[in-house]
């Protein structure tokens, strides 16, 4: 068996990178960008009031105060203001252009006015209140690096920098095909010995999480030349194929030898990993396939774990894998050491300190256990039992998209 870090590192250097389209503001959000933004102009375009006030000329402020001085003229958001008269205070609004010969904005909380004056009791500081030219980006600076995973954030960002369009990686075509004589559609007519179909579900909607475009082919039965003609079908027109259920060693699991008549060349077959280790990987020409294991949790976890980041590493995000964090962990696990380890766990935080306790529940067919948890507690391979309150690592299931 391959390790679990191996396999993640053969996988993601099998990853093809999809084409780039261009798309408005709208649909940018989500999309991975492909291109450098530079900021055609300084950030703010000119020295701005943060405040209601007025703007000042600090020279004014000569002697003992307080100081008292005409006021001369507004400056408002959307009009240039007219020069600042020397020795005179000019009104302004939050976001108005600071007006030439001014260099401080005094709050209006600060100031008495009356009869066409204001009185200042403080001196200000030269700048205060200011928000200066270029202060967030100069003109020509990167403001987008490619590689990056478009949040709001980042679309009002290159809104700001008068961007309408950007190019972004294409969506990857992902279809799951699911297998098995027990499946049937949730909500459908229940037959003695069948199930609700609840993988195909998690896929779609995880995989969509991660930018991509989800299929859901139709079931196929247990019946080698049906799972073989399903395979062949769902190929077409795809990116990734991800078959659930039948790659383990069964003589009812049809989906190994299927995807290899079907002319999948298997790049590798069983990871040390607990849930999981019967996951495939393989590749018909341009399209990659992943065989799942047919349990749900089993399933969830190893598409999160190998189909998520695949996915993201096809877009060229900059950060394909999920980051781990430290916790404590607040039950104790027994086990032998030889698979890297992944159990579901609610996390809490106590003085500080993040707390993952696993749930009882671990069983690979719970869906229930997964709807629970928070976060998945790594185990690494070589590590043997671990009392509770020492630190592992966890990766949190909402980064993962499970």
């Amino acid at each position: 068996m391959l390790s679990f870090d191996d396999a993640w590192r053969q996988l993601l250097a099998l990853a093809p990178t999809v084409a780039t389209e261009r798309v408005g503001l709208d649909d940018a959000c989500g999309r991975v960008l492909r291109e450098e933004v530079l900021s055609p102009f300084d950030l703010p375009a000119f020295d701005y009031s943060a405040m209601d006030g007025y703007a000042v000329n600090t020279g004014a402020f000569v002697g003992a105060g307080p100081w008292r001085l005409p006021v001369r003229g507004e400056s408002k958001t959307g009009l240039p203001p007219t020069p600042l008269e020397a020795g005179a205070a000019c009104r302004i609004f939050t976001g108005a252009e600071v007006p030439d010969g001014a260099d401080a904005i005094v709050m209006q909380e600060q100031v008495d006015v009356d009869d066409g004056h204001a009185t200042f009791r403080e001196r200000p500081p030269a700048g205060a209140h200011t928000r200066r030219r270029g202060a967030d980006l100069a003109k020509g600076a990167l403001a987008l690096s490619p590689g990056t995973r478009l949040a709001p954030s980042h679309v009002a960002l290159a809104a700001a920098t008068d961007r309408a369009w950007l190019d972004v990686s294409r969506r990857p075509v992902v279809t799951v095909l699911g297998t098995g004589d027990e499946l049937r559609a949730p909500g459908s007519t229940a037959a003695p010995g069948t199930i609700p179909e609840s993988n195909a579900v998690a896929l779609r909607a995880m995989a969509r999480q991660a930018g991509a475009t989800a299929r859901v082919a139709p079931f196929v039965r247990d019946d080698a030349a049906a799972t073989v003609r399903a395979i062949e079908e769902a190929l077409v027109a795809t990116d990734v194929l991800v078959t659930v259920g039948g790659v383990s060693v069964g003589s009812h699991d049809l989906v190994r030898p299927a995807l290899e008549q079907a002319g999948v060349k298997l790049e590798f077959w069983k990871v040390a990993l607990k849930p999981g280790k019967p996951l495939a990987v393989g590749r018909r020409g341009p399209v990659l396939v992943l065989g799942l294991p047919g349990n749900p949790a089993s399933a969830m976890i190893t598409f999160a774990l190998f189909g998520l980041p695949l996915l993201r590493a096809m877009q060229g995000d900059a950060s394909p894998m999920p980051p781990r964090a430290p916790a404590r962990l607040g039950r104790s696990i027994k086990r032998e050491a030889g698979r890297t380890e992944f159990l579901r766990a609610e996390v809490s935080r106590r003085e500080g300190t993040l707390v993952a306790t696993p749930l009882a529940n671990q069983a690979s067919g719970a869906v229930t256990s997964m709807a629970q948890a928070d976060a998945l507690v790594v185990v690494a391979a070589e590590r043997g039992s671990v009392a509770e309150g020492e630190m592992v690592e966890i990766l949190w299931l909402r980064e993962l998209g499970a």
